[in-house]
């Protein structure tokens, strides 16, 4: 993939794209495009940076993800044979009005929802067998499809992905400079990062790249670093026995007691008590 803007290869006479990723493992670069995304994640594990947050992603997880809104799939290191089936359109693939039509009133809810975009929780056993169908479809029954997914998507049980709306396209020189940022803070997050370094990454002062990561993000760069770590965290917690202190450490945090207060003030709860229920609803993220 491309630093932004990147556009989806489009088929000839195809205004629905679909596209089926498979390699040992992904690893995108932060881009962005004007179509709506929707991902099935068939196999692999890792990390989704979308629009101002971070999530974890495992195998069967469905995404869609908003127009314009920057993104990269990261899997883990450890991950093998990576697979993923995505659907790419805009609202006006199908033609300028084709929506606004009285008979497809029906599915106008997904596309409210798919600004912010969502991880589906609920109907996901549906949403697979139609999306799993259509890389071999034709292109009348492929679009049928996309009409059922649509329906089935906008009355199902979701998370929303990100709060923040990209309206814009951002720079090819400032898409570069976040590629950078997010790479080695992906890939050094459960070690000591400092300022400096991070601001030499962009060719920038501390303070420009202050300014510079908070435009672009509408968060701080330490606030983000704080989101991957207990994003990281949460995955420990919820699949491995290591005690809250080796998680926190695995995490990059430098003590318990601050991994404990940045995880209450983030997550709503306590490191035990989401170890002990990792399904709970939490206030940021999830």
């Amino acid at each position: 993939m491309k630093v932004y803007p990147f556009k989806i290869p489009k088929p000839l006479n195809q205004n629905l794209i679909v596209q089926v990723d498979e390699s040992k493992m992904f690893y995108g670069q932060l881009h962005q495009h004007e179509e709506i995304q929707l991902s099935w994640i068939v196999k692999g594990k890792g990390k989704l940076i979308t629009g101002d947050s971070i999530h974890h992603f495992n195998d069967n997880d469905f995404f869609v993800i908003g127009p314009n809104c920057p993104h990269l799939f990261q899997s883990d290191l450890m991950d093998e044979n990576a697979k993923m089936i995505s659907l790419f359109f805009t609202r006006v693939s199908f033609g300028k009005d084709f929506f606004d039509l009285a008979d497809v009133q029906e599915v106008q809810p997904f596309f409210n929802s798919a600004k912010n975009g969502f991880r589906l929780v609920s109907h996901r056993k549906e949403v697979h067998k139609l999306i799993e169908q259509m890389p071999r479809q034709g292109k009348l029954t492929r679009f049928i499809s996309l009409l059922q997914l649509m329906k089935i998507l906008c009355t199902a049980h979701k998370e929303m992905l990100t709060g923040f709306v990209y309206p814009k396209h951002i720079g090819s020189r400032d898409g570069q400079r976040l590629q950078s940022i997010f790479d080695y803070v992906v890939n050094n997050f459960q070690q000591e990062i400092r300022l400096g370094i991070v601001a030499e990454l962009a060719f920038m002062t501390p303070n420009a790249f202050c300014r510079f990561f908070k435009k672009q993000t509408h968060k701080t760069f330490f606030q983000f670093l704080i989101e991957l770590r207990l994003e990281h965290a949460c995955h420990l917690l919820a699949t491995s026995n290591l005690s809250i202190a080796e998680i926190a450490e695995q995490s990059g945090f430098n003590s318990i007691s601050n991994f404990n207060r940045q995880f209450k003030a983030q997550k709503g709860l306590a490191p035990t008590q989401y170890a002990d229920n990792p399904s709970l609803k939490l206030k940021k993220g999830h």
